[in-house]
Order: structure tokens, then C-alpha cells, then sequence
């Protein structure tokens, strides 16, 4: 099948044949479906908290975060090209949406005015203004989101990557240090660098912390080859294999190269303003202080389990009632350990209102347990599709994560991933058509085998830009 060439090939992504040739069986066979039983609804796999308890968590948290190791995580690798797809379609094919118009009129409303107007030319057309926005001047279509001015302030306007160091420092400081990574692509790691060399140092004098910022790219090793709509090898005109980024569940590697106690993950587009902040900061605490608790009480279970004379049926009801997992009638000791040996994710969920996202489901499991999924569309079979429209709620990629077992040792989080649950789509290189494959996404299958609970948080928290014109929304003036 592999030439000498494509041996030499697949050696320097740091792959191995045998896993090239189950990339090409995966394209053949496909992908399952999830075995989807029902949407998490409140209080049916969706914990809704009283006052008093979200109180207790987030003061649990306060107290226990001098002595841990606390990471940010920030997906920031995406280019903004979509978020610019209405303004290329202007300038490419002359299309004057209802959208450019009002671009144009709220122009003096973004927080990237001043430096847009600084480069534009006398007397800019429409056309102009927005071309110097994408292509020339700001070149932001060629940018990653983290490197684009989201919000303005008097002492200066914040880009996407700035706001993440501010949030970081009100929720995710440990005994004065800052820690957070941001997962990058190559082409920009040297402009995310130089900015935060730049800005650091104003928001750690503002806050009295230090910054720990690292940076990360997705792994070779975790590309997918390309194949023709027939599924035979891809090859460019040079007769070389085509290798493909495999989307974000490729970054499960760089969260597992991360050594803490805790993680907190959250997209790179997903900030709002000083004024607007205080929701995300509580809830943060409030979901991390949750994890805590149940992480100390599946400790204490595992060791009541390790040493003899545990209470199965006490433990059974922890993880039915507090772990979200369905047991089996016939479950015995050791599945109790199994499950109760994972790492745990508690992941805010926030209720509908026409976002796009993926929604939190029971699914049927090969142990004959029942746990919560994060589900996109894509992974839901058609004859399932209607278990969508009951979904009370989404998930905002609002993460906070325990690496840890009982022994204080990492997880390796390779081994608590779904390697079924990627996807196929369709694709071009060279205006020539062919089909790419993704990995399981981070907070869907590269997390299937996690312990997951899903609570409840409010909409306040969760502010994406997905388009520009989303810089207009409330949450980012």
C-alpha cells in the first residue's frame, strides 16, 4: 500500500503505518453512531444547585486553591477566517448583506476602530473599509481570534488573548502565579508571544500575580491522512500522501502534557468585558469546587474499596446519584472501582436559546453503564435526531477538569478517549475533492470515558464571537 516514499512520510509525522492503515479502514467503514437514550434534562443528568449549594462550592474552591496547581487551558489554535465568511463574500463577489450594512454603520463601534481607522486611506469606499479589515490593514482574516481586538476600554481596547489573562487572575491564581496555556498554530505562535510579552506585565502589576503563560501546537503524530472520495490515498501532484490537522480532538495530547491539579478549559472567543464578568467568575469557582468534592469522596471510595469492608450499596448510590453513571443490576466491586478510577469533568451547561453547540446526553456504554456525553449533531444517528429538539441545554465549552487519582498520579488521558466517535467530511486541496477525517473532539469522544456532570449555569457566562457582528452584542460594548 506504502510506497518508500510514503513510509519516509509517515515517519516524519511521527506515525506508524499500522495506524495510517486504520485511518484509511475508519474512512471505509465509517463511524458509529452514539447509542443515545435521552437528553440530560434538570435533575435527570443536569444538577441544578440552590443558592446555598453554589455558595459552598465556590467557597470550597477559595479555600482550596492556595495549595493547588491550577491551569487555564485555552484552545486558541483556529484561524478567523468564518468569522470574517460575510465580509470575504462582499469583497470576493460583490454580496452586500444586510450584515455589511450594518457593519458599516456600527463601524466606529468596534473596539478595533481606532486601529482600522489609523490605516485606512483617504477617503475609503465601503469596500475599502472592509477590505482593511480582512485582507489588508488588520489582515484579521488571516488572524487567529486570539489575536483580534475584541473590547475597549479607556486605558485601551483588549484583544481576545488579553481578556483571557485578565479572567485567569480572578479565578485560576494559585499562591500568586497565573498559569495558563493557549494551544496555537505555528504561522502565529510568534505574534502570541510578543503580545503577551507586551501586555503581561501591565495586568500582573494590576493584579499583584505572576504569569506562567505557555504555549502549545497540535502534535504531528495526530494527523489524519487524506483519502478520494473513493477512499483510495490522496496524493498531491507530486505523488506525496496528504496529511491533514485532525481538528480539536488532537488536542487531548497537549492536555495530557499538562501536569496539574486542576484544568479549566475554555475557547478562545468565549470572553466578555470587566463590567459583565462576575457570573463567569462564580460559576467557575462554583464548578470547580464541585469537582473537588467529588473527586475527595471517589478517593475515599477507591481506598474503602482497596482495603475490604466497603459498603457497595453506599458507594453504588454515589456514583448513580452524584457521578451521573447508571450501573448495571449485576454491578460488583471491582466495576464500582473501575468507574470510580476515571478523571472528571464538571462541565457547565446552559439552557437554549438558539446557539449552536453541542448538547449533554445519556448514552448506552459497552460495560453496560449509562453516563453523560457532550454530543455533537454529526455523532447522533437520523432516526435519533428527534432526542434533539427535547434538549433543554448546550454546552458552552465551559470545562473544569481533575487529572489526578488517588495516588496524586496524572492520568494518562489517551486511554479515556473514544477513538469511534470521530467524523468524516468532505474537503478540497487544489480544487481537487476528497474526504478528511477528524479525531474524537476534546470535550466529546477524546473525553467519552471521563466521569461527567453537567450543571446547570447561567446564560451570562457563555459570550462567543462567532461572526464580527457578534462584537455588537451587549456582552462585548
Amino acid at each position: 500500500m506504502f510506497n518508500e516514499q510514503d513510509l519516509a512520510r509517515i515517519r516524519a509525522h511521527g506515525l506508524a503505518p499500522e495506524q495510517v492503515e486504520r485511518q484509511i479502514e475508519n474512512f471505509k467503514r465509517g463511524f458509529p453512531f452514539l447509542k443515545v437514550l435521552r437528553a440530560a434534562a434538570p435533575d435527570d443528568g443536569i444538577l441544578m444547585p440552590a443558592p446555598q449549594e453554589l455558595a459552598a462550592a465556590a467557597r470550597r474552591y477559595d479555600e482550596a486553591a492556595k495549595r493547588l496547581d491550577i491551569v487555564k487551558f485555552v484552545p486558541a489554535s483556529g484561524a478567523a477566517t468564518r468569522m470574517f465568511k460575510e465580509l470575504f463574500a462582499f469583497i470576493d463577489e460583490g454580496k452586500r448583506t444586510e450584515g455589511i450594512d450594518r457593519l458599516l454603520r456600527n463601524i466606529e463601534h468596534f473596539a478595533f476602530w481606532p486601529e482600522l481607522k489609523a490605516l485606512l486611506p483617504a477617503g475609503a469606499d465601503d469596500r475599502t473599509v472592509v477590505e482593511y479589515i480582512v485582507r489588508k490593514g488588520l489582515r484579521y482574516g488571516a488572524s487567529p481570534k486570539g489575536l483580534v481586538t475584541f473590547h475597549a476600554y479607556a486605558e485601551g481596547a483588549r484583544k481576545a488573548v488579553e481578556e483571557h489573562l485578565v479572567e485567569g487572575a480572578q479565578y485560576a491564581a494559585s499562591d500568586g502565579r497565573v498559569r495558563i496555556h493557549f494551544t496555537v498554530s505555528p504561522e502565529h505562535r510568534a505574534a502570541f508571544e510578543a503580545l503577551v510579552a507586551e501586555r503581561a506585565p501591565r495586568y500582573e502589576a494590576r493584579f499583584g500575580l505572576h504569569y506562567d503563560i505557555a504555549f502549545s501546537e497540535q502534535k504531528p503524530s495526530t494527523d489524519t491522512v487524506a483519502v478520494n472520495p473513493d477512499n483510495t490515498l490522496f496524493r498531491t501532484d507530486d505523488g506525496a500522501l496528504l496529511f491533514r490537522p485532525a481538528g480539536h480532538g488532537a488536542l487531548i495530547e497537549n492536555l495530557n502534557d499538562i501536569d496539574a491539579d486542576i484544568i479549566f478549559v475554555k475557547n478562545i472567543d468565549n470572553v466578555t468585558t470587566d463590567a459583565l464578568r462576575g457570573d463567569t467568575v462564580t460559576y467557575k469557582k462554583v464548578l470547580a469546587g464541585l469537582l473537588l468534592e467529588l473527586q475527595e469522596q471517589c478517593f475515599e471510595y477507591i481506598r474503602a474499596l482497596d482495603t475490604g469492608g466497603a459498603e457497595l450499596g453506599i458507594i453504588a448510590r454515589f456514583i448513580r446519584d452524584r457521578l451521573c453513571v447508571r450501573l448495571p443490576d449485576n454491578y460488583n466491586s471491582a466495576l464500582l472501582r473501575a468507574v470510580l478510577d476515571r478523571p472528571i469533568r464538571v462541565c457547565g451547561m446552559v439552557r437554549n436559546e438558539g446557539e449552536p453547540g453541542g448538547g449533554p446526553f445519556w448514552v448506552a456504554n459497552a460495560d453496560g453503564t449509562e453516563s453523560l456525553q457532550i454530543a455533537e449533531s454529526s455523532q447522533i444517528a437520523p432516526a435519533d435526531k428527534p432526542l434533539m429538539q427535547r434538549a433543554t441545554h448546550f454546552n458552552p465549552v465551559d470545562l473544569v477538569c481533575g487529572v489526578r487519582n488517588v495516588r496524586g498520579e496524572k492520568f494518562d488521558l489517551r486511554r479515556y478517549t473514544d477513538p469511534q466517535t470521530g467524523f468524516i467530511s468532505s474537503k478540497s486541496y487544489a480544487g481537487r475533492e476528497l474526504r478528511a477525517q477528524e479525531l474524537p473532539g476534546l470535550w466529546n469522544g477524546a473525553m467519552a470515558r471521563w466521569n461527567t456532570v453537567f450543571v446547570d449555569v447561567p446564560v451570562t457566562t457563555f459570550s462567543p464571537v462567532k461572526v464580527v457582528l457578534d462584537l455588537l452584542r451587549p456582552q462585548h460594548q
